[in-house]
This record gives C-alpha cells, structure tokens and sequence, in this order.
C-alpha cells in the first residue's frame, strides 16, 4: 500500500519576481483606498518560502515593513489571515502549540504533532524556542495534565525519533497483531507505534488492522481505553489513518453550525493548502455531498471569504 498522493492548492509561482510582486503589494495599498483583490491575489497564490522572499523584498526595496502595512490597511478576519499567511508556517504553528499547550487543548496538540512530518516538527521546535523563550521539550515535560501516559506520548512525537519509512507490509502485519493481541493495554501499543512509525507505515498497519475483521478501530478505543484517553486518541487514530478525513472533519466543526470557528478555519486552510488541501476538499465533498467552497461561501463574507477560497483553490 502506498501513501495517499498528496495534492497541494497552493503550489510555488512559475515565473516568480518577487520585485514584483513587492512593488504591486505596495501600490495595493498606496493611497487612498486598498485594492484587496491584487493582496490576495499575490499572497495566496505564493508558497510561504515565496512570501517570506517578498516580504524581505519589501523591507529592503521600500524600505517598510509589509506586516504592518497590511496591518494598517486591513481588518478583521480578512486581516488575520493575511497576516497569518506572512509568518512561515512553522512560525505560526509554533505559536498556536504555545497556546494550545497553555489553555490544554490536546486536540490542536495533536493536529500538529501527529501530522507533520518530522522535517516540519524540527523547525516548528525551533521556532517555538525563539519565539517564547522556552524548549518545547521542556514545556511538554513541565505539562501538567490528567494522563501521564498521554503526556509521555507527546513527548515522544515531538523527539523526532519516528521513522520515515513507507509502508512495509512485513512491518504493518506485525504491527497490527500487536493491536490485535494487545499484550499491553491497547492505548500503550498505539502511543508507543505512533511515536516509533511514520504516519505511512500506521496507515498501512491500520488496514492490515481492518483486514482481521474489525474495519473500525474506533470501535477497540471505545470499548479499551480509559475514559480520559478515549477523545484524545480517537483524534490520534483518525490524524493519522486519513488526514484528509480528520481535516475535512475538522474543518466541517469549524463551519457548521451557529458561528464559525474561525482561529480553526484559518489554521487548517493554512497549513493545509500546500500539502493536501485538494485531497481534504474532495474527502470533505464525499463526507458532506456539498463543496467546501459552498461550506466556506455560506458561512464567511466579503474578502475574508475570498482569501479562504483562494486558498483552497477556487
């Protein structure tokens, strides 16, 4: 089994002048009135490597600073992500772990740690240590929370000791005949195989897993686990199994209902649209029997929905 071929909306720019580009954002924003549509226009069809050439382009060419202007000339939500869009996306995920971390929301914890790769997780610790002050080993250590064992599990996802293989299907039948024998308790053999294995192998695993008869280890968490790690490794399960399924999921959380969660709808189409976001949208399609650009449509407005939909390709 090989893993999911990931689909990206946003893809590096082919020709890319980032003289260019700098000199138009300014004129954008110059003068009276904003042209809204060029910044979007520009910034969400440029990888974050791209944005972060620009924005030094700004600063030595102009001589300003492209963050604050944006600031300036812009606003609510429609403000947030376009400022968002100019950190690194590393930068901005260390940031919303620091804050997820203080305020105990495991489930973000989670998203990030358990589908990154290890390439990003390593610059996401660094940028956690020069943006707070503090080792992210350290805080996860210093962690003050209900499961030791969950605790230890995070920890063990942010030492960037899991593999990198693909699947193998020798590996994945032993691996789903631990879960299926769970000589230990079954949520240990799943922290410790989700902390040692890429997210390929686990997915591999999981289907082998399926292939004995119970095609929904949801089912095993439920019935298994302790009752104060049954959500949070459901959520583990599910990231790492289909991450297109998690974040279609997540992303439907985020919109469906009374109001929107728009710190959630921000970070997912962020740190999504250069990796799968295509995948997330037709997993979102199949689950939900409408569009995601219908889902955004109906629930943002104005240039704040154009930049989401710009985002996610549409």
């Amino acid at each position: 089994m090989s893993p999911y071929t990931q689909v990206a909306t946003v893809n590096p720019a082919d020709p890319f002048d980032d003289t260019a580009d700098a000199e138009a954002l300014r004129a954008a924003m110059k003068g009276f009135g904003t042209d809204e549509m060029e910044i979007i226009n520009i910034l969400a069809n440029r990888t974050s490597d791209q944005r972060q050439i620009i924005k030094e382009t700004y600063s030595q060419t102009l001589e300003r600073n492209l963050i604050d202007d944006l600031k300036s000339e812009l606003g609510g939500h429609f403000e947030d992500i376009m400022v968002t869009l100019m950190n690194p996306t590393e930068l901005y995920l260390a940031q919303v772990l620091h804050l997820a971390l203080q305020e105990k929301q495991d489930n973000v914890v989670i998203e990030i740690l358990c589908t990154r790769d290890k390439t990003s997780i390593e610059k996401i610790k660094s940028f956690y240590g020069e943006e707070h002050g503090t080792d992210l080993m350290d805080d996860l250590n210093n962690l003050e929370h209900e499961s030791e064992k969950f605790k230890k599990f995070l920890i063990a996802m942010a030492s960037e000791d899991r593999g990198e293989e693909e699947g193998d299907l020798s590996i994945a039948q032993k691996l789903s005949s631990k879960l299926v024998g769970a000589a230990l308790k079954v949520e240990d053999e799943l922290m410790e195989m989700v902390s040692k294995y890429s997210n390929p192998m686990m997915r591999f695993a999981f289907k082998e897993y399926a292939s004995h008869g119970d095609d929904n280890f949801l089912n095993v968490i439920e019935e298994k686990m302790p009752e104060e790690l049954k959500g949070v490794m459901k959520t583990v399960y599910e990231s790492v199994r289909s991450p297109p399924s998690f974040f279609a999921k997540e992303l439907n959380s985020a919109i469906a209902g009374t109001g929107t969660d728009d710190p959630k709808l921000i970070r997912i189409v962020m740190s999504r649209c250069e990796i799968d976001m295509a995948n997330i949208k037709e997993k979102y399609e199949e689950l939900y029997a409408k569009s995601l650009a219908d889902a955004i449509k109906g629930d943002t407005s104005g240039d704040y929905k154009r930049a989401l939909l710009a985002l996610i390709g549409c």
